[in-house]
């Protein structure tokens, strides 16, 4: 925070590129104890009413859309609810920019004690399959995939939390929201967790059912999963990358499989990557040469990496947590374009950034330049929970993370950089 404590945090910021300034414009400034567990509570209000005071508690690992009019939607995370108790979130946040309010929208204001005491959180209610319904709420997670669609709608899939029974587990459940019904509706993968796990009572994530590449299928679906990274395409089609979770087993890995899901047929197409792990969990990437696409090309299994999508279209993925050229687990700085276009089921491109990671578990180090200035030898660090923007030019801008500073130290990073 600004007195330089460690904690969970629920300030707003907002930066605005033509100034390269930033405001603070909600939440605290500070947490409350220098625990390193500790976070502001959430301030509710009343469901559905905007008001000046409300805030969502301090938290991680949240999912977040952008709606057809501009509003922000946040849901869920690892955080605070309004008691000041800690756990995982399946509360539906709105803010306004125009007014500078937020509004809680659906779920729920308090997480209880769930599975004999050790986690914290609400189940889900799935109700009827496609059927919106006032009931219905996904259960409280983290890491989930959104998107928003060409209607406006926001789609929510997979994360680590809550089935409908309670049992917390990665998910594979894909959601839908409507901004003006206010309603949610499930709409593909499991309700309930799988106990198919090898023996015992233990509970695991659902397998993937990958059917035929690049055919769809109503029977398709990815694996339960969660540090994916998701794009919409100019067609309003839902599209997956990697994270970690399940694939056509109940062992779990790395993925670098590639998704599509069609809102209108309702079906997942599996559209590349792998839908097995390799013996050492992860896959190499393919990166063939700089700026030049090619059938084959691929990035490497990974988690907690980036997704934007430019002005033209076309899907980018930069750095997260996963596998180089060489299969070498790291922290990555490679930037991938992505063009769903080209053949049938679209190439990837490497753009910039390393191949390859140093050693095991490290990550090559920022060149930072100037300040303000491009230039073609300049690219952040290796680094993983990235945030991300996309803006009205179809620049691709990156705060943040977990990785390495200029010197090579890992670390906390509070970095700003523009890929244009």
């Amino acid at each position: 925070d600004a007195s330089g404590t460690r904690g969970y945090l629920d300030d707003l910021w907002e930066f605005n590129p033509a100034t390269n300034l930033w405001t603070w414009v909600g939440g605290s400034s500070t947490v409350p104890n220098s625990s390193g567990t500790s976070g502001q509570s959430g301030v509710y209000g009343t469901l559905g009413v905007p008001a000046a005071g409300n805030i969502p508690g301090g938290r991680e690992e949240a999912s977040s859309w952008i709606d057809s009019s501009g509003n922000l939607w946040l849901f869920g995370g690892y955080g605070f609810d309004a008691n000041g108790t800690r756990g995982d979130l399946n509360d539906l946040w709105k803010f306004n920019p125009s007014t500078n309010q937020w509004a809680w929208m659906s779920g729920s204001s308090t997480i209880i004690l769930m599975q004999n005491g050790t986690t914290y959180g609400q189940p889900g209610v799935y109700g009827t399959l496609f059927t919106p319904a006032a009931g219905n709420v996904p259960g409280s997670r983290v890491f989930g995939n959104s998107w928003t669609d060409s209607s406006g709608h926001l789609w929510l899939f997979g994360g680590y939390g809550f089935d409908a029974n309670g049992a917390f587990v990665m998910l594979n459940d894909l959601w839908e929201f409507n901004p003006s019904t206010n309603l949610w509706a499930w709409m593909s993968g499991s309700s309930t967790a799988s106990t198919n796990c090898g023996g015992g009572p233990a509970t695991c994530g659902q397998p993937g059912v990958y059917g035929t590449l690049g055919h769809p299928s109503s029977t398709n679906v990815p694996g339960a999963r969660d540090t994916g990274n998701s794009w919409t395409d100019s067609s309003g089609n839902l599209w997956l990358f990697g994270g970690t979770g399940y694939g056509t087993s109940y062992s779990a890995g790395i993925f670098n499989d590639l998704w599509e899901f069609n809102p209108a047929t309702k079906q997942w197409a599996w559209m590349g990557g792998n839908n097995t792990f390799s013996n050492s969990g992860v896959w190499p990437g393919v990166y063939g040469t700089l700026e030049v696409p090619t059938l084959g090309n691929a990035p490497g299994s990974r988690e907690q990496a980036i997704a934007s999508t430019d002005s033209s279209g076309n899907f980018w993925l930069f750095g997260g947590f996963g596998s180089d050229a060489n299969g070498t687990e790291g922290y990555l700085n490679d930037l991938w374009e992505f063009n769903p276009s080209l053949n049938t089921s679209g190439v990837w491109t490497w753009m910039s950034g390393s191949r390859t990671v140093p050693s095991s578990g490290t990550g090559q180090h920022g060149v930072y330049g100037t300040l303000g200035i491009p230039a073609i030898g300049n690219v952040p660090g290796g680094r993983d929970n990235t945030a991300s923007w996309t803006d009205s030019s179809g620049n691709l801008w990156l705060f943040g993370g977990q990785g390495y500073d200029a010197s090579g130290n890992k670390g906390y990073l509070n970095d700003l950089w523009v890929f244009q």
